[in-house]
């Protein structure tokens, strides 16, 4: 049964709303792992005597053209530099060594359009058709340390592009297909891209999306220097308009290279990225990651927790411009030679079957996913899944937000068939890697994450970083460095860069994650939401992410977001914003009923202490790119604030 909260406990952050049961691995599962409970004990002993012999061995699993001089560099922090003196490049590691092994024949890539057109990549074929770009980049004058803006939809080329861009040393810029024409000219002026690449359009819900048009818009003003070429892949076959000579057909430069190009050797520390993310800064700054950490952390990660066999079919749902599709949607897989799938329209069109579809007709093994897409899955009842073959699944990750035990225990129960391990992984743009997750063979918890991976040293503290003690909650950190957390951009970026004495000082000496944790009797962590989402009601602090899982375990209720807004009297006082189940809602007394019916649900969930303002039925919530709900955009609508589109970046 859920945990309760009354007057006479400290607040809701120190009860979140948790289903108490334990799941145990299916004894096959156990069998059958890379990671036995055995290695992993084995790992965690390894990563807390002596954390950076464990990550050089995780290092030594990939191929280097030089090996590193240290593992850490730690004279200057927080401005750590991992495996220096090391040379290496990702595209090596993710392309070349498996395509002149055993490797070669592989598929590595199943790509899906939203009309069911596929298309299909082995290691090889990939890898010729990345140095084939590579060459045409190097072609076009791009060299070690320039930057390449992708303003792409998910397509094949997008992650030859982003591998090509690797492979001839320079960094890659991902805009998500969409965005406007001024966030576009911002984004490219920030990153002082030479060269763009885009496509004409591409398929979302049935309709084609235009991308070329935004772009012309985009260069009219963006700063001398940027955007010189233009590389545009011809996708839905839409008439554009081309300027001379800046604009090129993406076939038209590829034609006459060759396929075979050189992989520059890159420092380990030199940029492989940049992304823009919220953070705990409240608008979007540039993050960068590097080869050599990166790489490390996103393979080692990647290979334990989703325990990759030579067979799996992996499908990650992200979008590649975010930092889940970077890092476990393109480069994780490729780097472990497993077979990934990518899709490039709606999770829903034509019908609301459409992922579990291609679950079935791919074989796929492992699906990792968004509490958001699950929830809005869920809306559609378990009749859609049902239709389908989904026998080929043996792991479901969540990653995102807070999963929530309803949303945990639905896919466990519908799409997992109750034997499919669902692994909730806490990670951040910031933290390049995944940080906390079980592993297939652990117990699981409905609502955790789990505990920190081996060499991780989460923690959760108070304001001045005393270690909190079980069922309390507090700050999530990170104690010491790892391989992927972020870099700073070059100082071209300007005041678009991230700052790590932004996470560093906040608590001295440690790493402030910007999100709320408890930890139970076991270890295990729950993720209660960002720390500027936490509300001060009448002195008592609670939660988001808690009073949303008790609104969602309501039978009637499919989506929900708490914000918080200003009380003369209270302080602060809560709103809540719920989207109710199709066909659920006609059971009230109208939204009145409905109402009263989930407050009362919730104050028997966490007590009479829980009380909101109000509640307001909503069709749909607003949503980031990459599935997050934007609570800020909700708070911001009630507080009558205007909007930057930058904001809404995932």
């Amino acid at each position: 049964m859920p945990t309760r909260n009354d007057e006479s406990k400290p607040g809701a952050l120190d009860a979140l709303h948790v289903e108490n049961r334990v799941f145990r691995p299916d004894p096959q599962t156990v069998i059958e792992a890379n990671v036995t409970p055995a290695d992993l004990e084995s790992a965690l002993a390894l990563a807390a005597a002596d954390p950076l012999a464990y990550w050089e061995r995780a290092a030594e699993e990939l191929e280097w053209h030089r090996r590193w001089e240290r593992v850490l560099d730690d004279t200057d922090p927080p401005r750590f530099r991992w495996f220096p003196g090391g040379r290496v490049n990702i595209a090596h590691n993710a392309l070349d060594r498996h395509a002149r092994s055993g490797n070669k024949n592989r598929l590595a890539l199943i790509w899906e359009g939203e009309a069911g057109d596929c298309r299909k990549f082995t290691y090889y074929e990939l890898s010729r058709e990345v140095n084939r770009l590579a060459n045409a980049f190097r072609s076009l004058g791009l060299v070690r340390g320039d930057r390449v803006t992708l303003y792409m939809p998910p397509l094949p080329e997008t992650l030859i592009a982003m591998l090509a861009a690797a492979k001839v040393g320079a960094s890659h810029s991902l805009v998500f297909a969409g965005f406007s024409a001024r966030f576009l000219r911002q984004r490219i002026n920030e990153a002082r891209s030479k060269i763009l690449v885009t496509a004409d359009g591409f398929y979302r819900g049935g309709r084609v999306i235009a991308l070329k048009p935004v772009v012309d818009d985009a260069l009219h003003g963006v700063s001398p220097g940027c955007a010189e070429t233009v590389v545009v892949v011809p996708r839905v076959g839409i008439d554009v308009e081309m300027t001379a000579p800046r604009d090129l057909f993406y076939h038209d430069v590829v034609r006459r290279e060759s396929a075979e190009a050189a992989c520059a050797a890159m420092e380990s520390d030199d940029e492989l990225f940049v992304l823009f993310t919220s953070g705990t800064t409240g608008r979007p700054k540039a993050v960068a990651h590097a080869h050599g950490g990166f790489m490390v952390g996103v393979h080692h990660t990647f290979r334990e927790v989703f325990d990759v066999k030579p067979t799996d079919i992996y499908f990650c749902t992200a979008d590649p411009g975010w930092i889940t599709g970077h890092a476990y949607g393109v480069y994780g897989p490729l780097l472990a030679g497993a077979t990934s799938i990518l899709y490039e329209g709606h999770p829903l069109y034509p019908q609301a079957d459409r992922l579990w579809s291609m679950v079935a007709r791919h074989g796929v093994t492992s699906l990792y996913t968004t509490p958001t897409l699950l929830r809005l899955l869920m809306r559609y009842g378990p009749q859609y899944p049902k239709k389908h073959d989904l026998s080929t699944l043996r792991l479901l990750g969540s990653v995102g937000e807070p999963i929530g035990a309803e949303t945990w225990l639905w896919l466990h129960k519908h799409i997992g068939r109750s034997r499919c391990p669902v692994l909730d992984t806490w990670w951040q743009t910031e933290t390049g890697m995944m940080m906390i997750s079980p592993l297939p063979i652990s117990p699981l918890k409905p609502g955790s994450v789990g505990k920190p991976l081996p060499g991780v040293a989460a923690d959760v503290v108070d304001a001045a970083g005393n270690s909190l003690p079980p069922g309390q909650g507090g700050f999530l950190v990170i104690r010491k460095p790892w391989p992927g957390m972020f870099k700073e951009p070059a100082e071209d970026m300007g005041e678009a860069r991230a700052c790590l004495t932004d996470y560093w000082n906040r608590i001295p000496g440690m790493y402030f994650a910007g999100d709320m944790a408890r930890k139970d009797e076991d270890g295990y962590f729950f993720i209660q939401g960002r720390a500027d989402d936490v509300l001060n009601i009448a002195g008592r602090r609670m939660g988001t992410a808690e009073l949303e899982a008790a609104l969602l375990s309501h039978r009637a209720v499919a989506e929900a977001a708490v914000i918080g807004l200003p009380d003369r009297i209270k302080g602060q006082v809560a709103k809540a914003f719920v989207v109710p189940s199709p066909g659920l809602e006609d059971q009230f007394d109208g939204e009145d009923g409905l109402r009263a019916d989930i407050a009362r649900h919730v104050r028997r969930e966490l007590g009479p202490i829980v009380a909101f303002k109000a509640i307001e039925i909503r069709e749909s919530l607003p949503h980031t790119r990459s599935g997050k709900i934007l609570r800020r955009a909700l708070r911001d609508g009630e507080l009558g604030v205007e909007r930057d589109e930058g904001e809404d970046e995932p």
